[in-house]
């Protein structure tokens, strides 16, 4: 019989096969992180009539003659090429910016674990991120201060999650005190802030700023001012401290010099310059509030003193390490506006929303206005991402090819950045798969000829005996 015919068939085969790859490519056109697959065709073993031959005596050598014995497959392989992004707004649906898988797992412990790009997510009702066919997606957790760590588990956004109240540990002051303020008036600027306990508690801290004139050479004049605390009450009662009580919270007797020079810059704090060569180091403090005592809202102030329900922080005023918490305040003659203003601490909130950052960290945001991390979601990668295995529903499996999945974090270490409310599309491109079918098509078409055309021979060698 003919070998052309058993090449044909071969071909056949083949360009069948190579259909079917584009027939699944055109079909998962609209599958979110779909990566096409790309066939390739190999010649098969090739018979050989007379080898070859090396030149002598004067004869040239001569080459091998070969006659193929048909085509196989090559290679079906996957493109791992990055498809389009499609925006969808959904804080859920996770986009994967560069090179990377999502991790998921459908077991208690997450030791059985899958690979995607397909980030259309969803949350269940345990607040667990999860993919469309419920597998859990992994990450790493976060502790009770938002701290992310090493452990790895389902990445949960717990709606009765709380943030815990935090202590008030540093107040600015900025504005300006007004230079044509008379020396010696002892109500001449107040202003208050609020600070906040252990607890979360809230209080009402007022300082108090006295202006005291003093002359430092014979052209020179500065101006001093005596920054005290005047009383600290609890919002929520009314109880309150007085000056005459807080002797020990502040330096010298509740009292902090601060001395603005002629071009009114504040250039010395409790005695310790702040510019120039003649700079120290210095740190300013509220300390022992804990101790104090509340008068309740009474005309008796010397009965019924209370502690505070919580417990304070020491709180930075002024200190070297930062220069805002001092340049910012002036001596000009203009409107009097000094004013503390505390930096931190809040009372506890519980969890209002939420959303992912490109390090793919989930941000819980609460209603006192803060944020927490609630875990941080895992990525993975391979050293031969085409040696992947498809498993269905957008999944893959690491094989002995791919080699061992490499885990880490988005936008560092060679992870693409992750961005949340998109979508990456297929990476079909139909133009290419239109062509590549026009082509197989023909070359199914010219390998059936071939069949056909060996079929005729035959018929005209049988013919040769009648």
């Amino acid at each position: 019989m003919m070998r052309s015919m058993y090449s044909g068939i071969s071909g056949l085969r083949v360009h069948q096969n190579k259909m079917d790859v584009i027939g699944n490519n055109i079909a998962n056109v609209n599958t979110v992180g779909y990566k096409r697959g790309a066939m390739t065709f190999q010649e098969v073993f090739s018979q050989v009539i007379r080898g070859a031959s090396a030149p002598q005596e004067g004869r040239g050598g001569t080459n091998p003659q070969q006659i193929g014995l048909g085509v196989s497959i090559g290679s079906i392989n996957t493109i791992h090429s990055k498809g389009p992004a499609q925006r969808t707004d959904n804080p859920e649906d996770l986009m994967i910016d560069g090179e990377g898988f999502f991790v998921v797992s459908d077991d208690t412990n997450f030791e059985n674990r899958y690979y995607t790009r397909a980030g259309n997510f969803t949350l269940d009702r345990d607040g667990n991120l999860v993919t469309a066919d419920g597998y859990k997606v992994l990450g790493y957790l976060a502790d009770e201060d938002g701290n992310i760590t090493s452990e790895i588990g389902g990445i949960r956004i717990n709606r009765s999650e709380t943030k815990a109240p935090t202590a008030t540990t540093k107040i600015i002051f900025e504005g300006n005190l007004d230079s044509r303020i008379e020396a010696g008036d002892q109500n001449a600027h107040k202003a208050d802030t609020v600070i906040k306990d252990s607890l979360g508690n809230s209080y009402i801290i007022t300082f108090k700023f006295v202006k005291n004139e003093i002359k430092t050479g014979d052209d020179d004049k500065a101006f001093s001012w005596t920054m005290s605390v005047d009383r600290i009450t609890d919002q929520a009662t009314g109880n309150y401290v007085e000056a005459t009580d807080l002797k020990d919270v502040l330096e010298n007797n509740n009292e902090l010099k601060l001395i603005f020079n002629a071009e009114g810059k504040l250039v010395s704090i409790g005695g310790s310059p702040v510019e120039g060569e003649d700079a120290e180091t210095f740190r300013f403090e509220l300390t022992n509030l804990n101790a104090i005592k509340f008068n309740r809202n009474r005309d008796e102030k010397e009965i019924d003193k209370v502690a505070p329900s919580g417990n304070f922080s020491d709180i930075i005023l002024f200190s070297s390490d930062d220069k805002d918490s001092y340049r910012l305040l002036t001596q000009y003659a203009n409107d009097m506006d000094a004013k503390p203003y505390a930096k931190d601490g809040n009372s506890s909130g519980k969890l209002e929303g939420y959303s992912i950052d490109d390090t793919g960290t989930v941000v819980g945001i609460f209603t006192n206005g803060e944020r927490k991390a609630l875990g941080q979601i895992m990525l993975a990668k391979f050293d031969n991402p085409m040696g992947l295995q498809k498993m269905g529903n957008n999944f893959f499996v690491d094989t002995r090819n791919s080699g061992e999945p490499q885990f880490g974090r988005a936008a560092s270490s060679g992870y693409g950045p992750i961005a949340a409310g998109t979508l990456e599309m297929s990476n079909v491109d139909l133009s290419m798969e239109f062509t590549e079918m026009i082509t197989t098509q023909r070359g199914f078409q010219a390998n059936s000829r071939i069949i056909t055309t060996s079929d005729e021979m035959l018929q005209e060698l049988v013919n040769m005996k009648r």
